[in-house]
């Protein structure tokens, strides 16, 4: 019956989410927490369907959290139309590197002064807590290709970004505890880790995401080929990129993000106009297969077929994800020891540290005040803080120092879900309507 309850469970959950989305978008809801709700409700603080231990369960947890950020970073790239020498790129490469790196000391400082704990577990804190969440910041992302608004850009891009930029931190904080080799004066950390890790890994993205790209638009133009399994293409170069990445220790995740931003860099230089995007759009949309494989061998119309193909099947994918993980962590919260520290850390990283960061690291940037301040408050903590933990633990951090850093990754990541899925709507509509306003004069 354990199987049959859960398929009953599951099946109510997913007729919910697609009879409610709309009355969704109008309420101070968002998917992730009604996902929250259900993981709460089978765990064994009341259904008891299924009991996932943070503490044991932890190299399944890692895999998993894995696969849906790589989704939803592949998914992001996808979703980021200007060309590299936009100057909107300016704002995510700020966000990801100058603020995500105050992020980081200002954690570690507050844990080492205040907890007393080491460098190395407190930068590995930092680390862990700093990257802002490409899974469940949707509502807050760009929404389409064509959608150039920077503040959404600034979010989308910063989520593709330092999922991997982050890595340093935490490979520093392991080498600071003796788990992982820095060499003298931290030599191997910054030539390895920080130099080439953090620079091959874009590279080998993008050459993969602009040969496979290509091969496939040559393919269909010229011999009719290869048509169809847009979601395998999808999930293949995914795969290929992080996996090549890790083959020359680079970071998967940057490889990942920079193929998907190839993919749309091609789609963009090689469609003609709107009329390609209009002409992909209906063929999609239209049930009869024939034209749709009609314009997906068309030689201007192949590109934005191909892409908005393969952005369609990885937005479903990153549903499923995102609902996934955030029903599991709801799930593990009967398992967590509770930490006092989080009750001032929570606060302090979201209300204090993270907007300082944002206002340093977009200093004199053409951002509003209003984009500034949204930014700062929608640092979205979820899906990739887990993945960084569940790593750390893997990369054997003591028990003790686990179950510490298990309690408060995951009390920044609850309290996360529930404040940023309360205002996102009312905010964000708040923005839109003052954008168009100022659109209007």
């Amino acid at each position: 019956m354990e199987f049959a309850s859960w398929s009953i469970a599951v099946g109510v959950l997913l007729i919910v989410m697609a009879l409610g989305s709309t009355v969704l978008a109008r309420l101070p809801l968002s998917t992730s927490m009604l996902y929250l709700a259900a993981g709460l409700a089978v765990s064994p603080l009341w259904l008891n369907l299924m009991s996932p231990d943070p503490h044991e369960h932890t190299v399944l947890l890692e895999r998993l959290t894995e696969v849906v950020v790589l989704v939803s970073l592949f998914t992001a790239g996808l979703k980021l139309s200007p060309g590299l020498g936009d100057r909107r790129w300016l704002l995510p490469l700020r966000l990801a590197f100058t603020s995500m790196t105050i992020t980081v000391l200002g954690v570690a400082v507050a844990a080492h002064f205040a907890l007393g704990w080491e460098w190395g577990v407190c930068i590995l804190l930092g680390a862990i807590l700093a990257p802002t969440d490409p899974v469940l910041a949707s509502d807050v992302q760009v929404h389409r290709p064509g959608d150039r608004d920077r503040l959404r850009f600034a979010l989308t891009g910063e989520g593709g970004l330092n999922d991997g930029t982050a890595f340093p931190f935490v490979m520093l904080g392991l080498g600071l505890m003796g788990l992982h080799e820095i060499g003298s004066y931290g030599w191997r950390w910054v030539v390895v880790d920080v130099l080439w890790a953090a620079t091959v890994g874009p590279a080998v993205g993008a050459l993969l995401g602009l040969a496979v790209g290509r091969l496939v638009l040559y393919l269909r133009r010229e011999h009719k080929e290869a048509v169809g399994l847009d979601d395998f293409l999808a999930m293949g170069l995914i795969a290929l990129s992080y996996g090549v990445a890790q083959v020359l220790h680079a970071y998967g995740f940057l490889a990942v993000f920079a193929a998907g931003v190839a993919l749309r860099q091609l789609e963009q230089s090689q469609t003609p106009g709107e009329s390609s995007r209009k002409a992909a759009a209906q063929a999609r949309a239209d049930p009869d297969k024939t034209l749709a494989d009609a314009i997906a061998v068309d030689p201007r119309h192949a590109p934005a077929f191909m892409a908005q193909a393969v952005l369609g099947f990885n937005e479903q994918l990153d549903r499923i994800g995102e609902a996934a993980v955030v029903i599991t962590i709801g799930a593990m919260l009967w398992a967590v020891h509770w930490h006092n520290a989080a009750w001032w850390l929570v606060p302090l990283l979201l209300l204090v540290i993270r907007p300082v960061a944002v206002a340093v690291g977009l200093l004199g940037s053409a951002s509003t005040s209003g984009q500034r301040w949204l930014t700062g408050w929608f640092g979205i903590r979820g899906v990739g803080s887990l993945y960084y933990l569940m790593y750390a633990v893997n990369h054997g951090v003591p028990a003790s120092v686990a179950d510490a850093l298990i309690t408060l990754t995951l009390s920044v990541v609850v309290t996360s879900i529930v404040v940023h899925g309360i205002s996102v709507t009312p905010l964000m509509a708040a923005y839109e309507k003052a954008t168009a306003r100022r659109r209007r004069r």
